[in-house]
């Protein structure tokens, strides 16, 4: 047998491709939309991909599914559990097979046994894993969102995220009933969840990429509540906030992402006035890549800055309006992790790229800038600002500072009618790294005194000589 495990570090998931090497025929579980890293991995390994298995549709990227079918002919493996909500809209004309609980999909002499385990959505499906004929009983099972390493799927999104009203209690009701069946399950199986620590899929996700049955039934707390009801209050308590986006990724994955053959390449847009206006008049939105430190030091009027790293995907997610067509600031190098980064979330309308030098090029007269503070140099004359806190509902309960204003980054471009304009305006996260995001966002808006909190709050607690602050509710 053959298996690999694939890692999107921006967005945290995990994917996998599974082999036999006997017939040489693989299927990969939960594939991402960058396809390339499976052909060639199976390529090297002697395997052609015949199958594409999802656990469930998901809420955090888009699928690579629908890709694999058109690229190399890959049958579908998916979800025929959950009512008509839940059903796939897009399979005419491709191959596949619709699961049902107690349903094999055998790729060789790999066997994988379908469960139904609904909770973090209704038509959630896991898969045993059996290596034939080695050996007749299961050696691992590929859980989806359902369970992960110390913690289990959040059920709440269908209504935080995709407006279903009243679904996240019957939800956490359903979690409880299915995790019985995994307690009954071995323990010695090893554990592939599609999520690791950043996820936004649950509240309390391992760093550890896999487990096994018995580990997590010592150690995750989902598994030591015995009583349901108790369970169900623990499971949609400090859930994280539910990203803008994912109400787009449930739609994109049942409805059918649009193959990427079929977009448009971006091109490269000069940084001069005629062209800042031409985009400016077709509505264009931009984001600059860049670190923080260069963008500070001037960038574009109306652009935003959402640094290239870990979290470059989800705030993307969270800030770029899907209606309106993109581009992004950044150099050459960057472009494709740029382009292979949006899609993944279904930002597809990258129309151009805008090279630094270009920016950098119109002067320092003809851009923007806003100015970074220490903590020592406003903890004597914090009255003086409109204080916003772009932090998360949870690091705020921990503490915050007295007469501040909350409103978490990603609901900022919603709420900024509650940000006043007649005065200067301290904004500042945990650790100074989201603030500056914010201080872009009021900067592209109108904000003529922005002033981004270096070190965050973190760092202003010890300016001011306290462990904590109390929290202003």
């Amino acid at each position: 047998m053959l298996l690999r495990t694939f890692v999107d570090e921006k967005l945290a998931h995990y994917s996998y491709l599974v082999g036999c090497q006997a017939t040489g025929e693989a299927i990969v579980i939960d594939p991402m939309r960058n396809i390339e890293p499976y052909l060639e991995t199976a390529a090297r390994e002697g395997v052609r991909i015949v199958g594409a298995a999802e656990t469930h549709i998901h809420a955090d990227f888009v699928s690579g599914a629908r890709e694999l079918a058109d690229r190399v002919g890959a049958t579908l493996y998916l979800s025929d559990e959950g009512d008509e909500n839940w059903k796939y809209c897009y399979l005419d004309g491709l191959p596949h097979r619709l699961l049902k609980d107690g349903d094999v999909i055998q790729i060789g002499n790999i066997r994988l046994e379908v469960l139904h385990i609904p909770g973090h959505t209704p038509e959630h499906l896991s898969f045993l894993l059996y290596d034939l004929p080695a050996t007749q009983k299961p050696i691992g099972i590929f859980t989806g969102d359902f369970v992960f390493v110390g913690d289990v799927g959040r059920p709440d999104l269908l209504e935080a995220a995709a407006g279903l009203a009243g679904t996240a209690v019957p939800g956490a009701r359903q979690m409880f009933q299915s995790l019985k069946r995994f307690k009954a399950l071995p323990d010695y199986l090893q554990v592939w969840p599609a999520h690791g620590a950043g996820s936004a899929c649950g509240k309390a996700l391992g760093a550890v990429p896999s487990s096994t049955v018995g580990y997590e039934k010592l150690t995750n707390w989902a598994l030591q509540i015995d009583d349901e009801d108790a369970f169900v209050e623990a499971l949609l308590a400090d859930q994280p906030e539910a990203p803008k986006y994912f109400k787009h990724m449930k739609r994109i994955n049942k409805e059918g992402p649009a193959l990427l053959r079929e977009l448009k390449e971006p091109v490269r847009f000069g940084a001069d006035d005629e062209t800042l206006e031409r985009l400016q008049a077709e509505g264009v939105q931009i984001v600059d890549a860049r670190p923080q430190a260069a963008f500070q030091e001037g960038h574009l009027p109306g652009s935003i800055n959402i640094p290239l790293g870990k979290s470059f995907t989800t705030w993307a997610g969270w800030l770029v309006d899907y209606d309106r067509p993109l581009a992004v600031v950044a150099d050459e190098a960057a472009a494709e992790e740029i382009r292979i980064a949006l899609r993944s979330i279904g930002i597809d309308r990258l129309e151009g790229i805008i090279a630094p030098t270009d920016v950098l090029a119109r002067g320092p007269e003809k851009l923007d800038r806003y100015a970074n503070v220490r903590p020592e140099d406003v903890k004597d004359r914090l009255g003086d600002f409109f204080i916003l806190d772009v932090r998360s509902e949870s690091e705020r309960k921990a503490g915050a500072l007295e007469g501040s204003t909350h409103i978490m980054l990603g609901d900022l471009p919603d709420r900024l009618a509650e940000v006043p304009k007649d005065r200067p305006i301290l904004v500042h996260c945990e650790l100074g790294g989201r603030s500056t995001i914010a201080a872009s966002i009021l900067r592209a808006n109108g904000y003529r005194e922005v002033y981004n909190l270096l070190g965050g709050y973190a760092e202003l607690k010890q300016a001011l000589g306290r462990v904590d602050a109390p929290l202003n509710a």
